[in-house]
C-alpha cells in the first residue's frame, strides 16, 4: 500500500533548481504535520524542513535554510520542496513524511508514513 509517493528528483548542476513533490493517493493527511526528510550515502536520514497541518509554520534545518521552501496543498494532497541554489553536499534521497502531529517536528520518530524517496544529485 503505497501511503506517500515522492517525484521530481533528478540531476541537477550546484547553483541549479529542482521541485519535489509528495502526493497521498488515496488518504489525506490535511490534519497532519509533513516534512521532508533527506539520507546522503552513508549518512544517517536527517530532517530538511517541515510544515504544520495548516501550511503556517515551517521549519527547516540550518544547512538548507534560504534556499528550500517547504509548502502544501491539502485540497491536492500535496507537499511540495522548492529547492534553489543547490549544492553538491545537498546529494542525497529525499523521503515525505507524515508527521503523527500537527505541529512538524524534526525527528524520525516525529512521522509515521514515509515515502520511498526520490533521488537528487547535484553536480559541482
Amino acid at each position: 500500500q503505497v501511503l506517500l509517493r515522492e517525484s521530481g528528483g533528478g540531476l541537477v548542476q550546484a547553483g541549479g533548481s529542482l521541485r519535489l513533490s509528495c502526493v497521498a493517493p488515496g488518504r489525506t493527511f490535511s490534519m497532519h504535520a509533513m516534512g521532508w526528510f533527506r539520507q546522503a550515502p552513508g549518512k544517517e536520514r536527517e530532517f530538511a524542513a517541515g510544515i504544520n497541518w495548516g501550511g503556517g509554520i515551517t521549519s527547516y534545518a540550518d544547512s538548507v535554510k534560504g534556499r528550500f521552501r517547504i509548502s502544501r496543498d491539502n485540497a491536492k494532497n500535496m507537499v511540495y520542496l522548492q529547492m534553489e541554489s543547490l549544492k553538491p553536499e545537498d546529494t542525497a534521497v529525499y523521503y515525505c513524511a507524515a508527521g503523527r502531529g500537527v505541529v512538524a517536528g524534526s525527528e524520525l520518530d516525529d512521522y509515521y508514513y514515509w515515502g520511498q524517496g526520490t533521488q537528487v544529485t547535484v553536480s559541482s
